[in-house]
């Protein structure tokens, strides 16, 4: 800084401005760092961190494009990261983001990055995330991250096409996995999926409950839930998120009251919870109870956890089965907490929504023989701790690299 009463500073001193100037412009638009702040003390694995384009773009030389950035950690190594794009059909003035994932560790509270234009193009990393239509098994809509896979029912499954798997249901199903790589493409090719073949197995039973995380409407004394989803559609799809959506056509929510739904899940790497937010959209009501459903399986031992305060409501299910045991969970934001139920065939968690106001909420799931999860309280302290850390997000920074 130049004193106040230094009102001509030297020529040398201004030549040595200048100079410093441009080179830090160069450093400015050649890379920048990203310095992420987390304020709580607990470990946060596989954190997203978001880098809106327009710092990118507002940083990098122009027409930088993405494939010719890159991403490094404070020891240089190279961070894999991918672009968000939800109108690629608009190319690159509607670019959304960049975005990486960071482990913090407990206690750890700072961690810094940099982006750099790169003179040749990185290559895609290997995906971690996966999501697709399945129109060779009655329109299934599958997703998985290296954690666990699940599934939804499409129209199909609904018609006599299905055979003896014919089926009204829009609860949500569980895969079970061992591995950390994508399953989804080889089990529906293999066909197998009852069996674990050393991958993992389909070992849930759906059937017309909730499943793991799916929606109704609660009228204090039923359930009414819709058919099986009308529409799909992928907006974002890897390595490291997957980002899609799901339409359900209006249903009888009782008294004649007709609600459609629309679903949008984030699917993160190394997470076992999705975030998903509903829209709810219905005529003659101010407010309806909506109800996040966890299905009951009579075969399995059932342990239930509940958890309802200011600062978190969720519900937490482990089953135990003869050979193995999966977790189950719904959270909710707090503020639309409406309680907890329970009919035939879910353990129900409430919630209060208005036509057309998103309710945000996490489904997941968990399987003992993945080796994450040996027990119903390593369960519901990792559900604990997701819910904590969503309540905490973290704080993104910019500047010019060193």
């Amino acid at each position: 800084m130049i004193p106040f009463a230094m009102k001509t500073p030297p020529r040398a001193l201004l030549v040595l401005f200048a100079l410093a100037s441009v080179a830090g412009l160069r450093a400015a638009v050649d890379k920048f760092t990203v310095t992420v702040t987390n304020d709580l003390d607990i470990a946060r694995p596989a954190e997203v961190i978001v880098v809106p384009w327009g710092e990118i773009a507002g940083r990098l030389p122009p027409h930088t494009l993405p494939s010719h950035i890159a991403v490094k950690d404070a020891g240089g190594a190279l961070v894999p990261d991918q672009l968000i794009n939800f109108r690629p059909e608009e190319r690159r003035d509607y670019y959304q983001s960049l975005i990486f994932q960071h482990d913090f560790a407990a206690g750890e509270h700072t961690a810094t990055f940099t982006i750099e234009k790169t003179d040749a193009p990185i290559p895609p990393f290997p995906a971690k995330v996966f999501a697709r239509y399945v129109p060779e098994r009655f329109d299934d809509f599958a997703w998985e991250n290296d954690r666990i896979a699940h599934r939804i029912y499409g129209q199909a499954l609904e018609t006599p096409v299905a055979g003896k798997d014919q089926m009204v249901s829009s609860g949500v199903d569980v895969w079970a996995k061992r591995v950390r790589y994508p399953i989804v493409d080889r089990w529906y090719l293999m066909g197998h999926y009852h069996e674990d073949t050393g991958e993992g197995l389909d070992m849930y039973d759906v059937g017309t409950s909730r499943g793991d995380g799916g929606t109704g409407i609660w009228d204090g004394k039923a359930l009414h839930v819709s058919h099986n989803w009308k529409t799909w559609k992928v907006l974002a799809n890897g390595p490291v998120r997957v980002v899609f959506e799901l339409t359900y056509e209006p249903w009888d929510a009782g008294n004649g009251v007709m609600v459609a739904e629309t679903k949008h899940f984030i699917v993160d790497a190394g997470h076992n919870l999705d975030d998903v937010t509903s829209t709810f959209t219905f005529q003659g009501h101010e407010t309806l109870t909506v109800a996040l459903g966890l299905g009951k399986h009579p075969k399995a031992a059932s342990d239930l956890t509940k958890q309802s305060d200011e600062k978190e409501s969720w519900l937490t299910v482990w089953e135990k089965y003869p050979r193995a045991s999966i977790g189950c969970a719904v959270a909710v934001d707090p503020d639309a907490f409406a309680g907890f139920a329970e009919d035939g065939l879910n353990h129900l968690l409430l919630a209060n929504v208005k036509s057309g106001q998103p309710l945000h909420y996490f489904l997941g799931a968990c399987w003992d023989k993945s080796g994450d999860f040996a027990a119903k309280d390593d369960w519901s302290s990792y559900v604990a701790a997701a819910v904590e850390r969503a309540q905490s997000p973290l704080k993104v920074s910019f500047g010019a690299a060193p």
